[in-house]
């Protein structure tokens, strides 16, 4: 038992001791009792695990002590199996109390994160998204085999095994000083009810809802939800987009984030000290700076559809702005240095 682990060394210890007592059990009842090896084995079970049946024949005195004495032997073998199904049970529960409390410890030092409520195909999706966004982020899933798949491919991923629909889960996940969320649960009525908890709880959160069809989506909007995506109506207009639009569709290939390509669409703010702030893009001067072509502005404060497509150059820059572009990850990085 030499290189085995303490558990393991112990259970064949006990696997041992219970073979060699059930063999010497029944060699005595052969010896001292003259039975059959059939007889003489069943005789020691039922003797060593006190189940508390007949003798298999009536017992000598001879006899009788020698079941007393295999009783002796069957009940510090069951104390010895007890005590280390006990202990194994217990480091269990300790070694899963004690990843818990790691991974809250790491969420109480982030801020500003998005909290993904399901990790199924849609919640693995968005985690890989915010991975190459480098975003931080918190799953919370309820089932084990999901966690312990997701754990494979994404080991240093923080994640809280627990119901998402619970206000507790979601004020240990840091709800109070996360930027976003979003539950992509199986069930519309458990991401209606995690919407009006996250509402309830982060007035200035953005979530967004996994909803099926137009009621669902209705009632995730009046239940506090700020965009709703449907992955059926997603699905229908990219597959209508490939048919009737294939030269667009081939750009969104390339300019979608995600996508293993060497260009993509991403935005960047303007800091509240940035050199560009309150400049014109003509002043700024961005393309010769970073390279990059703006697409697109979102001014500061404004709606989600409100957004300045194909700006002039006499567009001003206010801190707070969001410059929609796309270029390499390189590029975006420059972007950012330079816009902070």
């Amino acid at each position: 038992m030499i290189g085995l682990r303490p558990g393991t060394s112990r259970l064949l210890l006990v696997i041992v001791y219970f073979t060699l007592l059930t063999v010497v059990g029944a060699i005595g009842y052969m010896a001292v009792e003259g039975w059959s090896w059939r007889d003489a084995l069943y005789m020691t079970a039922i003797t060593l695990t006190a189940v508390g049946f007949h003798e298999v024949h009536p017992l000598t005195e001879g006899g009788r002590y020698w079941t007393m004495g295999l009783l002796a032997g069957g009940l510090t073998g069951l104390g010895m199996w007890f005590a280390l199904v006990t202990s194994f049970v217990v480091r269990m529960d300790i070694g899963n109390a004690y990843k818990r409390r790691k991974t809250m410890q790491k969420i109480n030092r982030i801020k500003g994160h998005m909290i993904v409520c399901g990790g199924g195909r849609m919640g693995r999706q968005v985690m890989q998204e915010l991975d190459g966004a480098k975003k931080p982020h918190v799953l919370i899933e309820q089932d084990r085999t999901t966690i312990e798949s997701l754990r494979k491919t994404q080991p240093d991923a923080l994640i809280i095994h627990d119901d998402a629909t619970q206000d507790r889960v979601l004020r240990e996940a840091g709800i109070e000083k996360a930027a976003g969320l979003v539950s992509c649960l199986s069930s519309d009525t458990d991401n209606l009810f995690v919407c009006l908890s996250a509402r309830h709880l982060n007035r200035d959160l953005v979530v967004v809802a996994r909803a099926e069809g137009k009621p669902a989506t209705a009632k995730m909007y009046r239940a506090g939800a700020d965009h709703v995506v449907s992955p059926n109506v997603t699905g229908a207009i990219r597959v209508a987009s490939v048919l009737a639009r294939p030269a667009i569709a081939s750009f969104l290939d390339i300019a979608v984030p995600g996508g293993q390509r060497s260009r993509r669409l991403e935005q960047a703010t303007v800091g509240a000290k940035s050199k560009v702030a309150g400049r014109t893009l003509a002043d700024a001067d961005l393309p010769s700076k970073t390279g990059m072509i703006i697409i697109a502005i979102r001014k500061r404060g404004a709606e989600p559809g409100e957004i300045i497509f194909n700006p002039n150059a006499s567009t001003l820059l206010n801190a707070g702005d969001d410059v929609i572009v796309m270029g390499s990850d390189d590029q975006i990085r420059s972007l950012r240095e330079y816009l902070s």
